[in-house]
Parts: C-alpha cells; structure tokens; sequence
C-alpha cells in the first residue's frame, strides 16, 4: 500500500489517493477466489472445485477483482490512516482511480477528520450564577406530595366528582359494532388525569355507582390511525366510585413515612434535600454557562459529520426517555404524529452548540496536558457502581476503562475552567405582566457536556398515559 497524495479540504475533510500494488491485490484475488469458487459453475468440475484459472480463462480475470477490491480496501485504508495519524470521523466516501489490473488498483477515500482547535480565553471566564433559596412553601408543596403518595382510596357513595377513581367497564362501539382494544373491566380511572380520550372523563363525572350510560366520543385526527378522527360510542357502567383520602400531615405522618419521629425534624430534613438539590443543578448550569463562553470563542471548521452524529444522539436519549416512561417508542410516534426528519432539523443549532463545547473540553485537556491516574479510574467506577446500585466489577462489564478516562478528563477540563471563573449575580428578573395567576416551573438545568460521545439533552417529553390494549385510554 502507498498513500500517493493527501490533499486537505474544506470544514475538517481529508482525500487520500492510496494504491494497492499487485502484491497485496493478488492476495485479495487469491481470498475473492476461495470465497466464490464454490458459487461458480465451471462444466466438469463440482461446485467449488474448478481451478482458479480455469475460472478466469472462462469468465475473464476480472471475474474476481470487485470482490478482490472489497478484500483489499479496508485494510490499505486503515494503514493509510494511521501511516497519516489522522484522527477520522465516520465512514470515507470511496472511488477508484482509473482502471482495475494484475498490477493492482488506486483509490481516492474523502474522510472527515477532528478539526484543529484555537482556544479563545478559558480561564477568568464570568457567568450569571443564581443563588439556592428554599421557602416555606417550597417545603409545603414537597410534603403534599408526600401526602399524595401515601392517600387511599375510600368508596363513596355519591355522584363522581373530578379527582375522584371511577372504577368502571367499558366497551366502545363503531357503527354499532365493538372494535379491538375498546374494552375493558374493574378499569380504575381517575377522572381529570387526562389518560383516556379527550371528553371521555368529563362524560364519567356525575356518574354514580350502578349507573351506566352510552359517551359519545371523537378521536382526535392524530390518534392511531384505524380510529383517528373516528365518531364512537362507549357503553360505561361505573362499578364504583372512590376519592382520595389524604394523611393528616403531623407528627405520625413523620414516623410512617420517614426516619423521624416529628414533622418539624422532618420538614428541616426536606428543606435540605431541596437546598443540595438545588444547589446541585445551579452547579451544573454555571458550569454549562462558563463552557458555553468558552465554545463561543473557539476558531475551527466543524465537520458536517459531528453535528449530524450529535443530533443522532439527541434522537436516540429522546428514544430513552420515552421508553422508561413506559410508552413504546413506535406507539409514540402514532399517537403523537412525530416527524423524525424535523425533530433532527430542529435539533441542529443544540447539536451545533453541543459539538463545539466538546471541542472546546478536548482542546482544554490538550492544553493543560491533563492526565488521569489508575487510581482516579479506579475510584471513578466505585462513585459509578454507587450511583447504579452495583457492584464495581459488574460495572466494569458495561463499561470499558478508556470511556471512563475520557470522563475523567472531561471532568478535569471543566474544573480548570469553573474553577478560574467569576460568578457574577444573575440580572434582576422583570416581572411578567399576567392577567391571570399562572403556576411557575423551575429551569432545568443544562447537561454538562462529556465526552465525544455524549449530548446535549433535549427537555423530556411531556409524559403520556401509558396504553396496552385500551383503545379508550
């Protein structure tokens, strides 16, 4: 194998033109040959015994040469590549160069490469940072939850209100005939959650126990498509209706649900688990704020190949978080009309954003010429096997001791930066004009960025009632 030329290109791009002499392309025939004789039918020899040149007397010497090629090319380009240490992304667009003989062939393989990186300023680097506060409310609203947790269900013999469980059959009809997945019984449905069609709830409420009824019902023009946009009919027969009776938040509360034995110890408990909560995720957003300065400086070409990869891995964690919430990712798609095409679209500018801050880290721990310890290794997969519930050795298995370097240098990367950063207190808020009071939902913070590897997560998916069979839901 020779690399004939190597001829840079626009945004992070590479053509090798390698030649792949007669020695190794005869070699690559002799492999074509004993890969295909037995598919070649020569008269009066058995299937894979005729004799490689009477295969190529018959059918020409080229019978063998694409074959020959495929053979050849990986290994010639993987030499050229390292003989070049060139740092490549994805895979190489290929074409020959000129003619295919005994003598062997040539090949020109354009291939994207890690661009070169010019830091701007990294360190001194200021950013908004908030500070924590948890009020009395705050507190409050973390032990209602609590509260909701631990309510129980109590049979009611009244008319069903929003809130309450309606426990009820049901079979849905169209046209008069009942349709697959449009019938269920002893299905518990609490009336407001929003888990079946829309208006098949609302007809629920005021319904008592014993009481049945036909619901008319619409399904919207993005449902499934056998039933999208269908008109129905739901014969419902409530078995029984319950409401949720809360605890009495006090001091018994404290010892059933906790380790303490009061609900003021309790309550304190709770206000420092939402202070390091909090105080976690403003940590991790100033740090994604200080990485961003930094990114926002770098000069380099991005290679078209990184952001289509990036916003790939935006898909595949938006896939995850779909599916943990129990909803089938395909089922998802129907229900909610999703275009895979916009959603990578739309998420370029993140992926763009994305790519640049790992960029901007790999260059830092150039720079600063960090390294990482077999004991840094070591500790890194314990604080893993913590945080996953397992044992460090059943860590190990899932993942290899190069990725947790990577984060480990990425890690040290970022604290170069946060580390020689200024804080600076986040500009006063202006007061939304509202004419009516509306609830307010605390940020997210932004996913730090890691390794090459790892994205910029997207907000989750609003969640959606989970469906099995229940055309209703």
């Amino acid at each position: 194998m020779t690399v004939k030329n190597v001829e840079k290109l626009e945004k992070s791009r590479v053509a090798l033109t390698i030649e792949v002499g007669a020695e190794e392309f005869e070699a690559a025939v002799a492999k074509a040959y004993a890969k295909m004789r037995s598919k070649i039918s020569v008269p009066g020899f058995r299937p894979g015994k005729a004799p490689r040149k009477m295969i190529e007397k018959l059918y020409g010497p080229e019978v063998f040469y694409n074959d020959a090629i495929d053979a050849a090319f990986p290994e010639a380009y993987e030499q050229a590549v390292a003989g070049e240490k060139l740092d490549t992304i994805g895979y190489p667009e290929v074409e020959l160069v000129g003619d295919v003989s005994a003598d062997g062939f040539t090949f020109k393989a354009t291939v994207a490469v890690y661009p070169d990186v010019k830091l701007g300023k990294y360190k001194g680097v200021s950013a908004p940072k908030e500070e924590v506060k948890v009020s009395a409310d705050d507190v409050k609203q973390r032990l209602n939850e609590m509260a909701e947790r631990n309510a129980r269900l109590v049979s009611v013999d009244r008319k069903a209100k929003k809130g309450d469980t309606a426990v009820i059959d049901f079979e849905g009809f169209d046209n008069g005939v009942p349709f697959a997945g449009g019938k269920g019984e002893g299905h518990e449905l609490e009336l407001g959650s929003g888990s079946f069609v829309p208006g098949f709830e609302d007809q629920v409420i005021g319904m008592k126990a014993g009481e049945e009824k036909d619901i008319d019902i619409t399904f919207p023009d993005d449902y499934q498509k056998d039933l999208a946009g269908k008109h129905v009919v739901f014969h419902v027969k409530v078995n029984e209706v319950k409401f949720k009776e809360l605890p009495k938040l006090d001091d018994d509360f404290a010892k059933d649900v906790s380790e303490f034995d009061t609900l003021d110890e309790l309550k304190a408990d709770i206000k420092k688990q939402i202070e390091a909560d909090r105080q976690k995720a403003v940590d991790v957003a100033y740090e994604n704020a200080v990485i961003e300065k930094v990114a926002e400086t770098i000069e380099c070409e991005i290679p078209e190949v990184l952001i289509e990869q990036q916003c790939r891995r935006f898909l595949e964690e938006f896939k995850s978080r779909i599916m943990a919430q129990g909803i089938p990712y395909n089922q998802y798609v129907k229900m909610t009309g999703m275009d895979e095409k916009k959603f990578l679209e739309e998420g370029r500018e993140p992926a763009i954003k994305q790519v640049k801050m790992d960029l901007a880290i790999a260059q830092i721990i150039e720079e600063e010429k960090l390294e990482v310890s077999a004991e840094e290794i070591e500790e890194e997969y314990k604080k893993l096997a913590g945080y996953y519930g397992m044992d460090v050795e059943t860590v190990k298995k899932y993942l290899g001791e190069n990725e947790v370097r990577t984060q480990v240098l990425n890690t040290k990367a970022v604290a170069v930066v946060v580390d020689s950063s200024k804080p600076t207190k986040p500009a006063a808020k202006k007061a939304a004009k509202k004419t009516e009071e509306e609830p307010t939902e605390e940020k997210k913070p932004a996913k730090k960025p890691a390794k090459k590897a790892e994205g910029e997560k997207k907000p989750a998916a609003k969640k959606t009632a989970k469906k099995t069979d229940d055309a209703a839901e």
